[in-house]
C-alpha cells in the first residue's frame, strides 16, 4: 500500500530499529590465519553519564526530504559489560537494559543494534545497524549517533547539552530550500516539525489531533506525530450521517487541498469516485466555513505539509 511504503520511505533507515526477536550472532568462529576477534569492553567507561548531542546522516543533516528529523534524545551509562542504563523521560529516570555484545564492536540494548564507531571517556560515536531478515546488515545505516560525557560538556566545553542539540546552519539551509519548491508547488509538501493547527471556529465542531505517547516500546519516539498529524473532526447538524477519512494539503497560507481517500475500494472505480466528490464537497464547506487554519513549520520556516483527516457528520435528528 502507498501510504504504508512512503512511510517507510519517511523513515528508514532514520528511527532506531525495533527487535521483536531475539537475534543471536552466528558468526564468531575465527578462520585460519585471521586475527582473533575480541568482544568489545566497556569497563573503562563504566558508571560515566553520556548525553547524546547529534544524531545524522553522514551527509551531516539531521532531516530528511520527507522533513523527517533525527533527535539526539538518549542519556546513557554503562553499567557492566551486559547492561546498559537508559535514561526514560516518561519515567524521569535510568532504567537498566541488558546488553549483548557482539563481534566488530557491534551491541545491542534497548532493542537497538548499534555499532561503536569511536569511544573514550568524553565522547562516543555510534552507528544504527539494521536487521535484515535473520541476519544483521554491519554495513550500517549511516545514521551517525554521537555522545559527549556530562562532565565534558561542562567543564571542557563550558555549554549545555540543548545548546549542542540545536539543529545546525546545514539544516536550516536544507529546510529553506524544500519549503521553497512545497510553497511553489503544494504536491511537493513535506512534514512540518511543528505540523499544521486546526481549530474549530464554530460550537458545532470538535476537533482534536491524535497524539503518541512515547514509551520503551516505541524507543521514545513518537515522530508520527508530526509526520502524519492526523485530526479528527465532528460536525453537528451536518446535512446527513457520515465519515470520510482522507489526506489534506495545507499550503504556506493555510489554505485546503484534498489529497487522497485513506479508504480502499477493491477496484470499485464508481464508488470511489463518489467518496472522492462527497468527502472533498465536506472540506470545501464545513471545513473552509468552521475551521481555523494554521499552517505547519519546521525550523520557524513555513512550509506546506500534508495531514490526515477523519471526519464525521452527525445530522441534525441524530440522538
Amino acid at each position: 500500500m502507498l501510504l504504508i511504503n512512503l512511510k517507510t520511505l519517511k523513515t528508514a533507515p532514520f528511527g532506531l530499529l525495533i527487535i521483536l526477536s531475539a537475534f543471536i550472532f552466528g558468526c564468531g568462529g575465527n578462520q585460519p590465519g585471521q586475527k582473533k576477534r575480541e568482544l568489545i569492553s566497556f569497563r573503562p567507561y563504566n558508571g560515566i553519564n553520556y548525553s547524546e548531542v547529534s544524531r545524522r546522516q553522514r551527509n551531516g543533516l539531521s532531516f530528511n526530504e520527507y522533513g523527517y528529523q533525527l533527535e539526539p534524545q538518549w542519556k546513557l551509562k554503562f553499567v557492566s559489560d551486559d547492561s546498559v542504563s537508559i535514561f526514560s523521560p516518561t519515567k524521569n529516570a535510568f532504567i537498566n537494559f541488558p546488553l549483548t555484545r557482539g563481534y566488530d564492536s557491534i551491541f545491542n540494548a534497548a532493542r537497538s543494534w548499534l555499532k561503536i564507531r569511536q569511544i573514550n571517556k568524553d565522547s562516543i560515536t555510534m552507528e544504527i545497524l539494521i536487521q535484515k531478515g535473520d541476519s544483521l546488515d554491519v554495513k550500517g545505516t549511516k545514521v551517525f549517533m554521537r555522545f559527549f560525557a556530562d562532565n565534558y560538556v561542562k567543564n571542557t566545553l563550558h555549554t549545555d547539552t540543548t545548546t549542542l542539540r540545536k539543529p545546525s546552519r546545514a539544516d536550516t539551509l536544507f529546510i529553506r530550500s524544500l519549503a521553497a519548491k512545497a510553497t511553489a508547488d503544494y504536491t511537493k509538501a513535506f512534514s512540518a516539525r511543528q505540523p499544521a493547527e486546526i481549530t474549530s471556529k464554530s460550537p458545532l465542531v470538535t476537533v482534536s489531533r491524535r497524539t503518541t505517547k512515547p514509551d520503551i516500546l516505541n524507543n521514545f519516539d513518537n515522530s508520527d506525530d508530526y509526520l502524519d498529524p492526523n485530526y479528527d473532526i465532528v460536525i453537528k447538524n451536518a446535512y446527513k450521517d457520515f465519515y470520510f477519512s482522507f489526506t489534506m494539503y495545507i499550503d504556506d497560507k493555510g489554505n485546503l487541498y484534498y489529497g487522497a481517500p485513506l479508504v480502499g475500494f477493491n477496484g470499485d472505480q464508481e464508488r470511489e469516485a463518489d467518496y472522492i466528490h462527497t468527502s472533498k464537497a465536506v472540506m470545501d464547506s464545513y471545513f473552509k466555513f468552521y475551521l481555523n487554519v494554521k499552517p505547519g513549520t519546521t525550523l520557524g520556516i513555513i512550509h506546506s505539509s500534508m495531514v490526515s483527516i477523519h471526519v464525521e457528520g452527525k445530522a441534525k435528528n441524530h440522538h
